[in-house]
């Protein structure tokens, strides 16, 4: 068996990739660019639907390492059942931290400071001077305290934050303090101005975000969502928007892409955008050096960095 490596980048375009390896460029498309089977390595396209990113690996018998080019691994989990004993799936940890945290901060900061309100108002030629609230003095709660989490925590050191707290899937202490665990978060949301989610998508995050967690928000409070739709629950956010007591600005949406006609569009105070958190021209660059860096460690039989799980044995 041949060792295929699959990238979904011409690998041209790829500085320090092993010589050793047979590169084949598949980005999704209909046509398979090898035998599956012969596929050592398989790097998931990116920003491709779940059935895609799964659809070679029940073929792929020879398989030995997944990796996505996500901080989540939500779209492939479908099909790690389909993978043979021993697989390594690796996540892109390092890849999407700066755009992430960049647009979470820009989410609060265009939220809170009326941006929005000023585009349609320029749309119409209108001045809407007044006073808007800052992120100064505001407390943050940050839920999903991994690498992103910290990212997003870096960025808002300079906004003189009154407090900033984190909640991850269990308790521990950091440098910079205490990581609470989900099961703190009833006492912690009625204290927070803005609520950032960086959480991955897991059974336990799923609809994290409903009508009770909703309810223990203040008023006037900002939802951030920059992890996946699917934690939040979509029904419950329409209510609590619809009702004017928070806002909400969302990079991801549950159903995705949102639909025309879907009330959420139209909701007030929300502000929408077309997940792109990772999509910026920090990514190809990142992406780059973090695929070449795993297959180097595979070659060379070392560990591989960003291991999330193993197929069962």
């Amino acid at each position: 068996m041949t060792a295929d490596v699959w990238l979904p980048f011409e690998p041209a375009g790829i500085q320090g990739l092993p010589g050793s390896l047979d590169y084949r460029f598949w980005d999704g498309g209909p046509d398979f660019p090898a035998d599956p089977a012969d596929c050592a390595f398989y790097v998931v396209p990116y920003m491709k639907r779940s059935e895609i990113a799964v659809r070679p690996l029940a073929a792929m018998t020879g398989v030995q390492v997944v990796q996505t080019l996500t901080a989540g691994i939500d779209h492939v989990q479908p099909g790690l059942g389909l993978l043979p004993a021993g697989v390594r799936l690796c996540n892109a940890r390092g890849v999407h931290e700066a755009s992430t945290a960049e647009l979470a901060l820009t989410l609060v900061l265009a939220s809170l400071r009326g941006i929005p309100g000023f585009v349609r108002g320029q749309e119409k030629e209108e001045w809407r001077s007044g006073f808007y609230p800052a992120l100064a003095d505001k407390s943050v709660l940050i839920v999903g305290y991994g690498s992103i989490g910290a990212a997003i925590e870096d960025r808002l050191a300079a906004f003189e934050c009154a407090r900033v707290a984190r909640v991850a899937r269990s308790w521990r202490t950091t440098e910079r303090g205490e990581v609470h665990a989900l099961t703190d978060l009833p006492e912690l949301l009625p204290q927070a101005d803005v609520v950032i989610l960086s959480t991955p998508l897991t059974d336990q995050t799923k609809g994290l975000v409903d009508g009770a967690f909703l309810a223990r928000l203040k008023d006037g409070a900002l939802l951030v969502n920059v992890a996946r739709g699917p934690v939040v629950d979509t029904k419950a956010l329409l209510t609590e928007l619809e009702s004017g007591r928070i806002r909400a600005a969302l990079d991801v949406t549950d159903p995705e892409p949102l639909p025309a006609g879907h009330p959420l569009w139209h909701a007030p105070n929300v502000l929408i955008s077309p997940h792109v958190g990772g999509s910026t021209s920090a990514f190809l660059p990142r992406a780059q050096r973090l695929i070449a860096a795993q297959l180097t460690r595979f070659v060379a039989g070392e560990p591989l960095a960003n291991v999330v799980a193993t197929t069962p044995r």
